[in-house]
């Protein structure tokens, strides 16, 4: 029943064949994915068929048939080995992380609730929802009050008049300069007529619109 409720969050890192035989496991918490590795456990079997061979790939073969012998001995004997490995580290891993009583969930000390059973999922720390909810208050006032001086500050900008946007000579953005920032050109601000407010191009003499003399 340990190995089931644990197929759910954990890896398995061992290795069956080769010198780095060996078992190895790492669980990790549901809730914060914190991961805790088991020690090393070498798989001797493994590890001997690993260095025969080698030891056959350095002597030409000659080492061939008891690689084979050893190796299918190592195959046949991984399996028992490897659960009881499992269930060693099964039994490790019950001190370090706590099922919850109501998600089931397994999670590590700082994401439980001792007193209570639960994950800090099912049951939030009082203070730290208290602290959240106090930040997201200060956040949602500033921006409303930002909103507002925003709004203030907008009613203080030209908006009728066209500016260019992009110097005619060399192509640079100017974000309506009056004066390219790239190769010092002047923009063509257009100017409001004194009489009709209509936006008349620099150096106009008579408005085009009410035919007013410009000054």
């Amino acid at each position: 029943m340990s190995e089931i409720r644990f197929s759910s969050n954990y890896q398995d890192l061992s290795q069956s064949s080769g010198v780095d035989a060996g078992f190895q496991f790492e669980f990790y918490c549901e809730r914060c994915n914190d991961r805790w590795r088991t020690h090393y456990k070498p798989y001797r079997s493994g590890q001997a068929s690993g260095w025969i061979q080698k030891g056959a790939s350095i002597f030409g073969g000659l080492l061939g048939n008891a690689s084979t012998v050893v190796s299918g001995m190592a195959q046949a004997g991984w399996h028992g080995a490897r659960d009881d490995a499992f269930k060693e580290a099964i039994a490790d891993a019950k001190a370090h992380f706590n099922r919850c009583g109501n998600c089931h969930d397994y999670v590590c000390e700082p994401c439980f609730d001792t007193a209570n059973g639960l994950c800090f999922n099912c049951a939030p720390n009082v203070q730290v929802a208290i602290t959240k909810a106090r930040a997201q208050g200060e956040v949602r006032s500033a921006a409303d009050r930002a909103g507002t001086e925003g709004e203030s500050r907008g009613t203080r900008h030209d908006v009728k008049q066209d500016m260019q946007l992009v110097c005619p000579q060399c192509r640079a953005e100017t974000h309506g300069a009056k004066f390219c920032p790239e190769c010092g050109y002047k923009m063509a601000q257009q100017v409001a007529c004194t009489a009709c407010s209509t936006l008349l191009q620099p150096g106009t003499k008579f408005c085009t619109e009410c035919g007013h003399r410009q000054a």
